[in-house]
């Protein structure tokens, strides 16, 4: 790719608004949006086992589809490149063989670890009930949620974190389980076509004690 990145981290975070209006005519390349997606996968998650799951939705008949799902979040839909519709995998433990064996093949991990992490991490899934999972997965996208919106802000575009629609429809709408993939946010994504708003933050010393 030939785009330039923003390299000025401290200009990523503090130039971030929540962008309700986009250029529509700015669109964001299968390519690029695949390379944005990849490095937002760079988050941390518990025991690596990567919960989160995007779609996509970038097509005339995918934001028709969201449009009645996401009622007072209409610029964003209509004008954005892309919305992303994050969900967490209720299931995700079905890829701990894989990311584990693919971490000894690729010399991040020894066997014998391996090897002795799988099976606790198996009985330790089976011991959770689901608000359990539920609750660890939610922590998980959150934060590869944060990482998507700003290294969007690298590749030059904006976004806006969306948690106001049908949650209880997204999924079957896009032809996943429900019972599996739980809905945690919707983030439009684009050419800004304004500069936003500035937010008051609450200063640190009403928000954090040393002991």
């Amino acid at each position: 790719m030939n785009k330039t990145l923003v390299n000025d981290f401290k200009e990523i975070v503090t130039g971030r608004r929540s962008i309700r209006s986009y250029d529509p005519n700015v669109k964001i390349s299968k390519e690029e949006m695949t390379e944005i997606l990849t490095e937002a996968s760079l988050a941390p998650s518990s025991v690596n086992l990567q919960p989160w799951r995007f779609v996509v939705i970038d097509s005339k008949e995918g934001k028709e589809t969201l449009a009645p799902l996401a009622r007072f979040n209409q610029r964003q839909v209509e004008t954005s490149s892309a919305v992303i519709a994050v969900f967490a995998d209720m299931k995700s433990d079905l890829y701990l063989d894989e990311i584990y064996n693919k971490a000894v093949e690729e010399g991040h991990m020894p066997a014998a670890v391996r090897d002795q992490q799988v099976p606790a991490i198996k009985g330790f899934f089976e011991a959770m009930t689901f608000e359990q999972t539920k609750e660890m997965n939610l922590i998980d996208a959150g934060l590869v949620s944060m990482q998507l919106m700003l290294v969007a802000r690298a590749h030059g575009y904006d976004t806006n974190p969306i948690g106001g629609f049908e949650k209880d429809q997204i999924a079957e709408a896009f032809d996943l389980d429900k019972n599996r993939y739980y809905p945690v946010m919707l983030l439009s994504i684009g050419k800004a076509a304004d500069a936003g708003y500035k937010s008051v933050r609450l200063p640190i010393d009403a928000i954090a004690e040393w002991k």
